[in-house]
């Protein structure tokens, strides 16, 4: 193949630099769009839908965990779908590969948890193959059909709301080549309707927002006795490239 020419150091770092300036830009436009999708509109979600998991039967306000957003990946595990009944589809087994430690979403209030249309065997042994530990859940009913999600993968993000925390909303969708961004907590949270939570946040007035670096931990401590960074460490990493949100 031809390769691209070979230079010095600093001419190297120059083109960086240059390529540098297009990267940040994309960075604020994603930023950007993220702030957009915490003011769509939200869609009520009226009927009830039943999934089968480890448990037994639950509904749609269930799998929320108590939490009050939502994430629901599709992922095709079925029959029909190439790699049945050992696997899942290839590309809903590498987005299953990339999801980060769950601890820090349910830090954000937040639940992520797959769903398809295998039973519950059938997911719990292709789980423990994988090494996957994310809640999936067995549709029963018109769910994936009524979320665009019954014949292409796709992830919805949802939110509880009301006096009682009862009503649940559709905020986002993403799915096709958009799924592929997705995976960290980061790329998470951007699409849901409360985004991150974050003070340097573009989002409407009385969102929930904490500074960044003092709600994050590792993810063993959340919810445990020291859940609370070390003040000599947030210190430092309010210093310096680690402290500012580029």
């Amino acid at each position: 193949m031809k390769t691209p020419p070979i230079v010095p150091p600093q001419e190297w770092e120059a083109a960086r630099q240059e390529l540098l300036v297009e990267e940040k830009r994309l960075t604020r436009a994603r930023d950007a769009l993220a702030a957009k999708r915490r003011r769509m509109p939200w869609t009520a979600v009226e009927k009830e839908y039943a999934f089968d998991g480890p448990e037994g039967r639950v509904g749609l306000l269930d799998l929320f965990a108590g939490r009050r957003q939502l994430i629901v990946y599709r992922a095709f595990h079925e029959p029909g779908v190439f790699g049945w009944p050992e696997h899942a589809c290839r590309g809903c087994s590498m987005v299953a590969d990339h999801v980060g430690h769950l601890a820090h979403l349910n830090a954000r209030d937040t639940t992520l948890v797959f769903a398809s249309r295998a039973p519950q065997p059938d997911i719990e042994r292709v789980k423990a193959r994988m090494g996957w530990t994310m809640p999936w859940y067995t549709i029963t009913d018109t769910f994936d059909a009524d979320f665009g999600v019954n014949e292409w993968h796709g992830t919805n993000a949802f939110i509880r709301d009301g006096a009682t925390g009862d009503s649940v909303y559709r905020t986002y969708f993403i799915n096709a080549r958009g799924d592929e961004a997705l995976g960290s907590t980061w790329s998470y949270l951007d699409m849901t309707a409360l985004g991150r939570q974050e003070t340097w946040e573009d989002s409407p007035e009385g969102y929930p927002s904490t500074p960044p670096y003092e709600w994050w931990n590792w993810h063993d401590a959340y919810g445990g006795g020291d859940t609370e960074p070390d003040p000599e460490w947030l210190a430092k990493t309010r210093q310096g490239p680690r402290g500012r949100r580029d």
